[in-house]
């Protein structure tokens, strides 16, 4: 899987730019912003009034319903990807109830695995205390540890969380994922994260330029709303809402509030914006990792048949 990174291949990953032009991958990753935000609005507000265990299920139903949300979002994106008619939504969640399981078992025993090297390596510093052999082996130890360690951040970062979806997305059991992974963490994990780093530009990029746009524009209807309406709305708390606090966030900072129509529906609007502005730059990361697996995926299976072909010529 080792090889060197293409034009083509960049260009592929580029081509994650067209991620907003997905309708339903939009539509699809808005719901769900908008649905977790409100469970855990409900959750910030029981847990203000001393409801504990409403609180934490409305919390643990937006974990649940973010999760399921990428999920369906990640099908739609994929099919984007490999150059598939994108399915409906409906048919998308359908089927994220069945893969959401895969990703969750992949990401459990790939946690495992870590735990059960962290495990020995806890075992070897405890050794490490005895008389005879503690100072040689806490002298291995440090390389060891150090490099274990930061492998296992380097595959969490540009492997196992953006690749271990997309495999699942694209039709792979839990099985060939897990292979996947280890087999481009040992051949190619230069590649893999030079791939990373573009799909992080250009979603970086799109960040950038979104926050341009909400800053800006935020500024100015502020100075025509507020200051040159009479528009008895704080102007602070019109790009508070911008950027997703609410009311019981702004009263806490100490900052100039309306408790009024006209503020309530500041925030509400402001709110609107900010998630429109979220889901931009997530949806281009997300089909910027659909890229780099399908690039990967691509690479290893002309890897594996030439590798074969060799092999029929010689026999």
């Amino acid at each position: 899987m080792s090889r060197k990174i293409s034009l083509q291949d960049l260009n592929r990953v580029l081509a994650s730019l067209d991620a907003p032009r997905n309708g339903q991958a939009l539509y699809a990753l808005l719901a769900t912003f908008c649905m977790a935000g409100l469970m855990l609005a409900s959750a910030e507000s029981a847990l203000a009034k001393a409801d504990n265990l409403t609180g934490w299920l409305w919390a643990a139903g937006a974990v649940v319903s973010a999760f399921l949300g990428l999920n369906t979002t990640g099908l739609l994106l994929m099919d984007q990807a490999r150059g598939r008619p994108v399915r409906d939504v409906a048919d998308a969640f359908s089927a994220a109830l069945r893969t959401a399981p895969r990703v969750l078992l992949c990401l459990f025993i790939l946690l495992m695995a870590v735990a059960l090297g962290v495990g020995v390596l806890l075992t070897l510093l405890w050794a490490a205390r005895l008389p005879w052999v503690g100072v040689a082996l806490f002298a291995l130890l440090v390389p060891v540890g150090v490099v274990f360690l930061g492998v296992v951040a380097f595959s969490g970062v540009v492997l196992v969380g953006p690749l271990t979806g997309p495999s699942i997305w694209a039709g792979n059991s839990v099985q060939e994922t897990v292979r996947m992974l280890w087999r481009q963490l040992r051949h190619g994990p230069l590649e893999a994260a030079g791939l990373m780093a573009a799909a992080l530009a250009v979603s970086g990029l799109v960040s950038a330029l979104v926050s341009l746009v909400v800053m800006s524009g935020g500024r100015a209807w502020a100075l025509l709303v507020v200051w040159l309406t009479g528009i008895d709305v704080p102007a602070q708390q019109l790009m508070a809402g911008l950027f997703g606090y609410g009311l019981r966030s702004l009263g806490a900072a100490g900052a100039p509030l309306a408790a009024t129509p006209l503020g309530m529906a500041a925030l509400v609007g402001g709110g609107t914006v900010f998630a429109v502005a979220l889901v931009l730059p997530t949806l281009v990361y997300l089909r910027g990792c659909c890229a780099v697996f399908l690039v990967l995926q691509d690479a290893a299976q002309a890897e594996e048949r030439a590798a074969g072909g060799a092999e029929s010529r010689l026999v």
